[in-house]
């Protein structure tokens, strides 16, 4: 191919490199074929060449290389659009999963820089209609020997270069586990968020099956589910499966099925289960499924829902790939040194304090106003959190709410009252979410009957949320076992709004275990609520006081 400033004698039949006026005929734009007309009127504007590109023998076109490279790509379910500036497409006539020859379409990339191939990931998730590969002639042309090298490699390959594998109609069977603290609200939310990821897949939950978290009624489900003639089974734990032996892997042992991989090297999605119950696929959930973002499951039900076989080493190799954005789960930070009101830390952070309740087993007494060291009990918790790094303070207030508010008088704390006390600790939580949930992305709970906890304990909690790293709810434990206060991300705002009663924010935590990131404190403080004169009087004595 010749490609040169050409005289308008020798540029008839030329194709155009750049868009130019031609008089009367308007802009001739890229790509445009010389005629003598168009020359003509070229002359007429002044001008005596033109940057164009002349064909030569063995030379392609860009539109004909284009389409002839493309047909034979085109493997199942994909068709083969016409040819435009240089460029075919290849496009998916079903919703299904994208299956690509990697192979192939290296081959084809490395036989010479005028032809390219792009095209989606290999297994990824397509719609019928969307563009799954493009082959574009970069010059006006490519040679006869290009072109017959890449339709050569076609011809050769096993595998055309894109297909797609078709979503089947599957019969699937939900299991969804119940611990004490689970909500009927959770569960329903949980399938609520699996359904719409069946509908996308073209399925839908077909039977539900709620039990408690325990290997024998898991079992008991599972061959229910079998008996059903389920395609697919999968099962919602309460808790997350930490072992190959707890509670979800052994049921399905017991159940005659068995194990084929446990963990995935996609984040979120560590906690995965892949098992087999004779002919039926049994996926043990892990706790991200609960949220919409893309996880590792996705990629694991996409295939199945395609009949693309999958074992553990297709499990095994998703690494490259799998720190996937927006997650719900990460590994666990280093600890970090905190101290006050760091200036890299960009969360806004705002404590709650709750200060309403009745102390009814104080007898007479009002606990919170309780002298500890010459100050109120309540005092201590507002001066820990004054010195820790929160950006703001609110303190809700409901029986003797006058006292509290002048206890603290001095300190310059935000207070509201919650008329609505006496009917448990979950409307002064709702109240404080209600007030900080839109300007804040994080609030502290903090109980005004904990005295004990330190400012350096709260820096800790504060330096670990990170609600984009699934770090969403922090909470303080001692050997494993978990304490207050806990610092709650604001995107829970409408779970908080549902909960009743004198429990907090306990069953929202267990709910949301996928997001909940521990802290361990080295001190029994996290413990230590004051709710009787006994406890008062040993923890005030100087022989018995716990401390740091």
């Amino acid at each position: 191919m010749i490609f040169s400033r050409l005289d308008l004698e020798d540029a008839e039949g030329a194709i155009l490199a750049h868009a130019i006026n031609a008089g009367k005929l308007g802009l001739c734009k890229k790509g445009t074929l010389l005629t003598d007309e168009i020359l003509a009127e070229l002359r007429l504007t002044g001008e005596k060449s033109v940057l164009a590109a002349k064909l030569e023998d063995g030379d392609v076109p860009e539109n004909t290389a284009a389409f002839e490279i493309a047909e034979p790509l085109a493997g199942d379910n994909v068709s083969v659009r016409p040819p435009f500036t240089g460029r075919s497409n290849l496009m998916a006539t079903k919703n299904g999963v994208a299956i690509i020859n990697r192979d192939l379409i290296n081959k084809i990339n490395t036989i010479d820089p005028s032809i390219t191939v792009a095209s989606v990931k290999n297994f990824e998730k397509v719609d019928d209609g969307q563009m799954l590969a493009t082959i574009k002639i970069i010059p006006f042309s490519t040679s006869d020997d290009n072109v017959k090298k890449a339709t050569g490699f076609s011809e050769l390959a096993e595998t055309k270069l894109v297909s797609v594998a078709p979503f089947k109609t599957k019969k699937i069977g939900v299991i969804s586990t119940k611990l004490p603290g689970t909500t009927e609200k959770l569960i329903t939310k949980s399938e609520k968020v699996l359904q719409s990821r069946l509908l996308h897949c073209d399925n839908e939950i077909s039977v539900r099956q709620t039990v408690s978290h325990h290997e024998d009624d898991v079992t008991q489900a599972l061959l229910d589910l079998q008996q059903e003639n389920c395609d697919l089974i999968l099962i919602f734990g309460a808790s997350a499966i930490t072992d190959i032996r707890d509670v979800i892997p052994t049921a399905l042992l017991q159940a005659g099925g068995k194990t084929q991989h446990f963990g995935m090297p996609v984040d979120p999605g560590n906690l995965l289960l892949l098992g087999q119950l004779e002919d039926v696929s049994v996926v043990g959930l892990p706790g991200c499924t609960r949220s919409p973002k893309l996880n590792g499951f996705d990629w694991v039900l996409q295939r199945i829902l395609s009949d693309i076989p999958i074992g553990p080493a297709d499990i095994m190799g998703m690494g490259e790939g799998g720190l996937l954005k927006e997650i719900s789960s990460r590994p666990h930070p280093r600890n970090k040194s905190v101290g006050k009101k760091s200036p890299e830390k960009s969360k806004q952070i705002t404590a709650v304090l709750l200060a309403a309740g009745q102390s009814r087993r104080m007898g007479s007494q009002n606990k919170l106003l309780a002298l500890i060291d010459g100050k109120p009990m309540v005092r201590h918790v507002a001066e820990t959190l004054l010195a820790a790094n929160v950006d703001d303070i609110l303190t809700v207030t409901g029986h003797e709410a006058d006292s509290i508010v002048k206890s603290l008088w001095d300190l310059n704390i935000t207070s509201v009252q919650n008329p609505r006390f006496a009917e448990g600790l979950s409307t002064s939580l709702k109240l404080g979410f209600e007030l900080l949930h839109e300007k804040s992305d994080g609030i502290l709970v903090c109980l005004g009957d904990m005295p004990f906890v330190s400012a350096e304990q709260l820096n800790l909690l504060i330096a670990a949320f990170n609600p984009e790293e699934g770090r969403a709810i922090i909470v303080p434990t001692q050997n494993g076992k978990r304490g207050n206060p806990a610092l709650i991300s604001s995107q829970f705002w409408e779970e908080v709004r549902d909960i009743s009663g004198d429990i907090g924010a306990k069953a929202l935590i267990s709910g949301n275990d996928h997001v909940v990131h521990t802290v361990e404190i080295d001190s029994s403080s996290i413990f230590v609520d004051i709710d009787t004169p006994e406890i008062l009087a040993s923890l005030t004595d100087p022989k018995n006081k716990n401390s740091e």
